[in-house]
């Protein structure tokens, strides 16, 4: 019986340390929150975007009107813009107003979406568009060739998010989890 009790204290205490651990872990503790939105464009289309990431941002726009369904990412370094380390909230809802305003939202490579805050900033501290898919119905699958296009981006999530040891496994797991998007 006492063998139990102190195999169960012994337990206990390694759980509570593994948690310790995990919780002080400066990973973890840095791990970005997406910023989210939701709006409605000229032409009636719902949208929701999604952005993450640490110095090199991500931001995942997916827009559905009368059955089809658009859906693409904007890359940025909005640490370029002075203003951004000052006011990150005032930021990305200028980033969210601009994309309304975006006339081609998915569709038009050379258009940057802007923060007016940062209009000084380089050419980099704006999104521009990375990649776009477009699909006749939220229900059609994904090709293989266009699973494929996801690859670099999956690449590059995996390095931002993972260690190098596990970039080939983060790079799996995106490309599983992100497979709808592609």
């Amino acid at each position: 019986m006492a063998f139990l009790t102190n195999a169960a204290v012994l337990l206990i205490l390694a759980c509570v340390s593994h948690q310790l651990v995990l919780g002080s872990s400066p990973r973890q503790a840095r791990s970005p929150q997406p910023i989210k939105g939701k709006m409605v464009t000229k032409d009636k289309a719902e949208c929701t975007w999604a952005a993450t990431g640490d110095r090199l941002f991500t931001m995942g726009v997916t827009c559905k009107k009368e059955g089809k369904r658009i859906s693409c990412d904007y890359v940025a370094r909005p640490h370029l813009c002075p203003q951004f380390e000052g006011n990150a909230k005032r930021y990305w809802r200028q980033i969210g107003r601009s994309l309304r305003k975006q006339k081609d939202v998915c569709q038009d490579g050379d258009a940057l979406v802007r923060a007016g805050m940062c209009q000084r900033a380089p050419r980099q501290a704006h999104f521009r568009l990375e990649k776009s898919d477009r699909k006749a119905s939220p229900r059609s699958e994904p090709s293989a060739s266009t699973v494929k296009s996801c690859q670099p981006a999956n690449e590059r999530r995996a390095r931002e998010f993972c260690k190098h040891s596990w970039s080939s496994f983060c790079t799996f797991f995106f490309t599983m989890v992100n497979d709808q998007d592609c």
